[in-house]
């Protein structure tokens, strides 16, 4: 491919002014400029003259580690990952001509907060909003429910997001390569044939075991870029660092700058837990978060009424051992034991065993948490919200089981209330 200029205009200034970038994003954005002003990508690179000059240029970078460039730039979790996706896709469009994106999500709430921020211009995240080259004629997603058929000759616009959930698309590799009579080939062969199909990898480190890699190098793109802020891949009984950062930005840099909260810790000092069962405990940590969560919510509604501002809504975040476990604590804040049943239209539960109704319709009630008519307060989940999630109303977490030992552990987001 060669280089197309379709906007001078969209310098990386102009970007990050326009889409607000923070500091971190606006310096990730500035190192792929810098990247790409030397190394033009294509499906005929060579790989070991590109790596030596952005190994030149970032010294961390000694290995792209898949079959294609790829880079990573490793940023702490809610320095906003998903608005440097789009602060990525518009340059890459803008100056470089480049109309192809394959996004991969780890799992389907990420996948489903993509598909709102990336593709729909009334979500209030909408990363795209006042970007000129695209007021008119917005970016098509394409999603992995609606890839094939007779959709798949729609896609006319000049940028098309191809968003996948990583799980789903291992399992319909089979169906994408199938044969699609509108495109004389599979879905999967248009892909890798696409001679500007840039790979953008949100949690990345989900990707590096065997058969997503190679799932991975089978779409053949021009460029990958690696959204982390786990840069460390398991190698037998260890953690290894990635090979291909060309930017970092750790946590303790996000909480200096003020991006992320700084946490602190709740804890009981005149009890001795030693003599409490661990349905005894459960409790006990859910009556001292819930008390934890009311405080937060009267301090920002005190906040929101002296400096005239929007009423940010807490909830509080209860982290499980397994399903069992989860369901229990459920059953436990909808009874009339725990405030009296206040609560028992307010909370929600992800895990593994929901049928898929119920799953469904709580990650559309995950998904909008933050917004007042929501009635959510309490949302239960089974190692389902680790990352990427990025939300500013949580508080509250109760990790439940979740220690060696039997300290009672309560961490409880620093308010930020003037955030909004």
């Amino acid at each position: 491919m060669s280089r197309e200029i379709l906007y001078s205009q969209y310098t990386s200034e102009y970007i990050s002014g326009v889409m607000s970038l923070r500091k971190p994003q606006k310096a990730s954005l500035d190192i792929l400029f810098q990247i790409l002003e030397k190394i033009e990508p294509s499906k005929k690179i060579k790989m070991a003259e590109a790596l030596e000059v952005i190994n030149h240029q970032c010294p961390t970078c000694t290995d792209f580690e898949r079959e294609f460039m790829s880079i990573t730039f490793a940023l702490a979790t809610g320095v906003g990952k998903t608005r440097l996706m789009g602060a990525f896709i518009t340059a890459l469009y803008a100056q470089y001509g480049i109309k192809n994106f394959f996004v991969v999500a780890p799992n389907i709430t990420i996948y489903k907060k993509l598909k709102n921020d990336l593709g729909i211009p009334s979500s209030p995240k909408y990363v795209f909003e006042g970007i000129g080259c695209f007021n008119i004629n917005p970016p098509r997603i394409v999603t992995e429910d609606d890839y094939h058929g007779k959709q798949i000759s729609m896609f006319h616009t000049d940028v098309n997001i191809y968003i996948f959930n990583i799980s789903k698309f291992d399992k319909e590799k089979v169906t994408m390569k199938a044969r699609n009579e509108l495109l004389g080939g599979s879905f999967f062969q248009y892909l890798s044939d696409l001679d500007d199909l840039v790979l953008i990898m949100d949690e990345s480190h989900h990707y590096r075991a065997e058969k997503g890699a190679a799932a991975l190098n089978d779409l053949k793109p021009i460029l990958g870029l690696e959204l982390t802020a786990t840069p460390l891949v398991t190698v037998g009984n260890k953690q290894m660092p990635f090979k291909n950062v060309v930017y970092e930005y750790p946590l303790a840099r996000a909480i200096e700058d003020g991006y992320t909260r700084t946490p602190y810790a709740v804890t009981r000092s005149d009890v001795d837990f030693f003599n409490f069962g661990d349905e005894q405990l459960d409790k006990m940590m859910l009556l001292d978060g819930i008390t934890c969560h009311e405080m937060a919510k009267t301090q920002l509604e005190l906040y929101a009424s002296n400096h005239e501002k929007t009423i940010v809504k807490p909830f509080m975040m209860v982290v499980c051992k397994d399903t069992k476990h989860a369901d229990a604590i459920k059953a436990f804040i909808q009874s009339d034991m725990f405030r009296n049943g206040s609560y028992k239209k307010k909370v929600i539960i992800l895990h593994s065993d929901q049928k898929r109704n119920e799953k469904e319709a709580n990650i559309k009630l995950l998904l909008s948490v933050e917004r007042s008519e929501n009635p959510i307060e309490i949302v239960i989940h089974v190692n389902k919200l680790k990352e990427g999630w990025d939300v500013n109303n949580l508080y509250t977490i109760v990790p439940l089981r979740t220690a060696a030992s039997k300290w009672s552990v309560i961490i409880k987001v620093q308010s930020q209330i003037a955030r909004k």
